[in-house]
């Protein structure tokens, strides 16, 4: 089982790397660049995972959907690293800093057109699944900024964030995976739900590291997304619990004073608890799975979302 959902997600590797080729050889270049740079490759895993759990048995008919997930995140990594203006990804220089903005915003651009390349060979109700989960990415960027802009977040606002840029994308994995393996509705709706509530667990997560990482495990600089507003849940907790109290003494730095601050504050704690709570949630989406290797695999990816570094 293991090694065939590796030599699944080694195909996904192959498939996204001949994706991009092209005459135009800088979209190329900076397209296997960021492609290049690896990834946890989670999204196609949850792909994979819920297809086998679901009673799918030849990995290979989902080879190109758990690629066209994964190229759709590719995308949105760098248009984001633009907005973020974070000059490295992955351990990598990111695409705008070595290219330049416009290039960036192309690249971007020809990996989600190169999603419908992979998506073509599908029925229409795949197709509008994916759709939809990147109308609600776009939606929940937009309101991040928005929100951001306008110093305006709460716990409800921000989970609608997060569901939405990140659990979609998740959620829809699951539930195309599942569907090509003519799962029942019930089952496809359990992987869905668990899809869902594991984005949305691996967001706060990952906003928590933003506050605490370490930015060489990571690949990526901290304290961007305190700075671009999509930690803004785990800054207000802090605010909240603060009491008022200015920066760490010592610190210059307004970014890292602030992060000085939330690990003060206990911030990161609520936060971290909120991210097991979804986990929770996720877990006891799969007690109506039938049982297999695939189903604990799914469930350890829980805990991998909970203890991961980068």
């Amino acid at each position: 089982m293991i090694y065939q959902i590796e030599e699944a997600l080694a195909s996904v590797d192959q498939l996204l790397e001949s994706t991009v080729r092209t005459d135009v050889r800088l979209l190329q270049d900076s397209s296997q660049h960021i492609l290049g740079a690896g990834g946890k490759r989670l999204r196609p895993r949850v792909v994979f995972l819920s297809f086998l759990a679901a009673g799918g048995e030849d990995l290979s008919t989902v080879i190109p959907l758990a690629a066209a997930v994964e190229l759709v995140h590719t995308a949105t990594l760098v248009h984001d690293d633009i907005n973020d203006h974070s000059p490295t990804r992955r351990g990598r220089v990111a695409v705008h800093a070595r290219w330049g903005r416009t290039f960036a915003l192309l690249t971007g651009d020809f990996l989600f057109t190169k999603v419908y390349e992979l998506m073509a060979p599908y029925s229409p109700d795949y197709n509008i699944i994916m759709a939809d989960a990147c109308v609600k990415l776009v939606e929940g960027e937009t309101l991040q900024a928005a929100t951001a802009k306008a110093g305006e977040i709460n716990q409800a606002t921000y989970k609608q964030i997060v569901t939405l840029k990140t659990a979609s994308l998740f959620k829809a994995g699951a539930i195309m995976g599942a569907n090509m393996a003519q799962g029942s509705k019930t089952v496809v709706n359990a992987l869905g739900d668990f899809g869902k509530y594991l984005g949305v667990a691996f967001q706060i997560v990952d906003d928590v590291l933003d506050v605490i990482g370490d930015p060489e495990t990571l690949g990526k600089p901290v304290g961007n997304d305190l700075n671009q507003g999509s930690g803004a849940l785990i800054a207000q907790n802090g605010k909240e619990r603060s009491d008022g109290k200015g920066p760490i003494d010592g610190e210059t730095d307004p970014i890292m004073a602030m992060m000085a601050s939330l690990k003060e504050s206990g911030a990161v704690e609520i936060a971290l608890d909120e991210a097991r709570k979804m986990s929770s949630q996720a877990l006891a989406s799969l007690e109506g799975i039938p049982p297999s290797k695939a189903k604990e695999q799914l469930a350890s990816l829980v805990d991998q979302v909970l203890e991961r570094q980068n």
